[in-house]
């Protein structure tokens, strides 16, 4: 199959798609109304702005009262995702759901919180999230710290994911560039995780405070040489892996001292 750059996904035929599958949960849409208006305007837009329209067209036709609209959004995103691959492959058609929810939900917490943990165990909340964190930093960062334990491995990603203070893609958070001492609690809690995919992850969200606040990244690291086991050495070592890149003492002492 020939490459498809991703935005060329978001074109009339998701569009149709997206309008039989809530046709088929039973939703009063009109397709041809709701696929002309996505079309329309398409050829103009990067990827981002693709999915916004989306997001957009689906406010102007679903329920205008948005837990309503929820109710007949979360029908349609099927199976969870049992892989730690194919968020975009397979499931790239959520990402206007997710959108809707970021850019509509703000005012319905518990709703969008619930959808958001539904939609990232299929495609991912990471983006979706970050304006919850900033309007409700700490209830939101409460409802993280215990989806830490949660038995799908999407759901943990985005409690890492989603507080990076420099997500690629996404505005920056400042409130945690500035002090990132809260997000420590969700780190800990999934420093041990068997998951590479939240390993990773991690290590990218510790990799980011050292940009901005080394000396408590190095705190939270220091914290965790007792002992570790191989899920936290990978964490660690790949959390500080642009600090070896320059020969860093601090970095190169921290690895010689878990081998």
């Amino acid at each position: 199959m020939a490459y498809k750059q991703l935005k060329l996904w978001f074109d009339a035929d998701l569009a149709e798609l997206l309008a039989d599958k809530l046709i088929d949960t039973g939703v009063a849409l009109n397709k041809t109304a709701f696929v002309h208006e996505i079309a329309d305007k398409l050829y103009y837009l990067e990827l981002k702005d693709r999915v916004e329209w989306f997001a957009d067209t689906l406010y102007q036709h679903l329920e205008a009262d948005y837990p309503k609209a929820l109710e007949q959004l979360l029908p349609i995103l099927g199976p969870i995702n049992t892989k730690e691959t194919g968020m975009f492959k397979e499931y790239y058609w959520v990402m206007p759901i997710a959108k809707y929810v970021e850019k509509y939900g703000l005012g319905h917490y518990n709703e969008s919180l619930s959808a958001l943990k539904e939609i990232t165990e299929r495609n991912t909340s990471e983006y979706a999230i970050r304006p919850f964190l900033e309007s409700y930093p700490n209830k939101t960062l409460d409802v993280l710290r215990h989806w830490t334990n949660d038995s799908n491995k999407h759901v943990r990603r985005l409690c890492s994911e989603g507080i990076r203070p420099r997500l690629p893609w996404a505005s920056k958070l400042d409130n945690f560039i500035n002090d990132p001492e809260p997000l420590y609690p969700i780190l800990d809690n999934l420093k041990d995780d068997p998951s590479k995919y939240v390993q990773k992850s991690v290590a990218n969200c510790i990799n980011d405070v050292l940009k901005d606040n080394p000396d408590i990244a190095k705190s939270w690291i220091e914290s965790w040489m007792d002992n570790p086991g191989k899920n936290r050495k990978w964490i660690i070592k790949h959390a500080i892996r642009n600090l070896l890149k320059v020969n860093d003492k601090w970095a190169i002492q921290t690895l010689n001292g878990m081998n």
